[in-house]
């Protein structure tokens, strides 16, 4: 078959999206021959990578807004509208491509939030949709805990979760769309409501045979110091606030500890200030953003790995922690938690954010206080992992789904 990929985020050697969509894209190379619309931007990482690793059977089609008219892109700031303009462009360009090549099938691969339209089902040929997140929110109690812009954000959010339902041109995605992909429940949910005819559960995640074996290589952490780490932007709903909070109750009983949070943004100062008011000040530390390379040292260097993100679909650095037999603690909610089970970390129930941050800090203490379940929990995360967000798991779902579709 002839497959048009859609794959906004695609980047070797990054973690989070980009990383993936480009796990998802080379595993997709081997099963059929594909076309990949991508972004300008990723073409010098992407054809580095082929320089040494070819992907004979994958052909990228690069495409991005000419630089004036998008001088008002910085960074984050814009991406969503952005996106949408980007995604306009790459429809003209893939319905171009459709009539020199005759394509069999069009999967639309990163960057795919429910909220957020897509204009390939217009193609004349069967349209694939995700994996799809963006439709899991904060609990409400979490969300009138983390003060007003909290709350403010939270709000605006679900605004637009709920102006995405009425959106024409969203409809019209979920109802063209042969097969859908939802990262969560609470997003297959909404595409179910949508219109989406035919939705499975399938993670963002992705790991390759190469990233499964550094982080398999990586030795536990020894040390007479316990480390906890969190990697993330900060931003209130990763919840790490609630990380430093559990935490401070903890060093009180286990002194000899420390927690590392790595990443950058808006709350940096004040989640300085209160690790300093709960007394805990010198054992947390913030490092700033990093390069992958440097997160997986910092995986290495931690006994255990808390993520209490309010709603994520993906969570990546989950699932390299327990790659690398990290155990993980997480709340129960969004992609997280379909990675983490009893067997290989903590699930944390988000009832309310005092509730959340005990169970957190006796977490840490079970772990702490016994190193024999710590490995058990870091052995039980790796072999899960593996099995389940690998990469060759795709070969025999997709090229059974891809199949179905095309004949359809």
């Amino acid at each position: 078959m002839k497959i048009l990929l859609s794959a906004y985020a695609c980047e070797p050697g990054r973690g989070s999206e980009p990383g993936s969509g480009w796990n998802w894209v080379r595993q997709i190379g081997r099963l059929e021959e594909c076309w990949v619309v991508t972004r300008l931007s990723n073409r010098p990482e992407i054809e580095n990578e082929l320089a040494l690793n070819p992907l004979p059977q994958v052909h990228f089609v690069y495409y991005d807004w000419p630089r004036w008219a998008r001088f008002w892109k910085k960074g984050t700031r814009g991406a969503r509208t952005y996106y949408c303009l980007w995604q306009m462009g790459a429809y003209l360009l893939a319905r171009k491509l459709h009539r020199q090549i005759q394509f069999d099938l069009v999967h639309h691969l990163t960057f795919a939030s429910y909220c957020l339209p897509t204009f390939l089902p217009l193609l004349p040929v069967p349209f694939l949709w995700g994996p799809v997140g963006g439709g899991e929110t904060a609990p409400p109690s979490f969300q009138w805990a983390f003060g007003l812009r909290a709350l403010a954000f939270e709000a605006l959010r679900t605004a637009g979760q709920r102006l995405a339902d009425l959106n024409p041109f969203v409809r019209m995605t979920a109802r063209r769309a042969a097969a859908s992909l939802a990262a969560t429940p609470q997003t297959a949910q909404k595409l179910k409501n949508l219109g989406c005819r035919d939705v499975r559960l399938s993670s963002q995640v992705l790991l390759s045979d190469e990233e499964l074996f550094k982080l398999r290589s990586m030795p536990a952490h020894e040390g007479h110091c316990f480390r906890v780490l969190s990697v993330g932007r900060l931003l209130h709903w990763k919840g790490f606030e609630l990380g430093i909070q559990a935490f401070a109750r903890f060093h009180h009983l286990y002194p000899e500890s420390e927690y590392r949070i790595v990443g950058d943004g808006p709350e940096k100062e004040r989640w300085k200030r209160l690790a300093e008011d709960l007394g805990v000040g010198k054992s947390v530390v913030f490092g700033k953003t990093i390069p992958r390379s440097e997160v997986l040292k910092e995986i290495a260097y931690c006994d255990v790995l808390l993520h209490p993100s309010l709603h994520d679909s993906g969570g990546w650095v989950t699932a390299e922690a327990m790659a690398a037999s990290r155990p993980v603690i997480c709340l129960d909610l969004g992609g997280p938690a379909l990675q983490v089970t009893e067997e290989t970390g903590i699930k944390i129930p988000a009832i309310t954010p005092d509730q959340a941050a005990a169970d957190i800090a006796a977490a840490l203490e079970q772990i702490a206080s016994d190193w024999v379940r710590r490995a058990r929990l870091g052995e039980a995360g790796r072999s899960r992992i593996e099995r389940h967000f690998h990469s060759k798991r795709l070969e025999n779902e997709l090229a059974l789904l891809y199949a179905q579709l095309a004949s359809a």
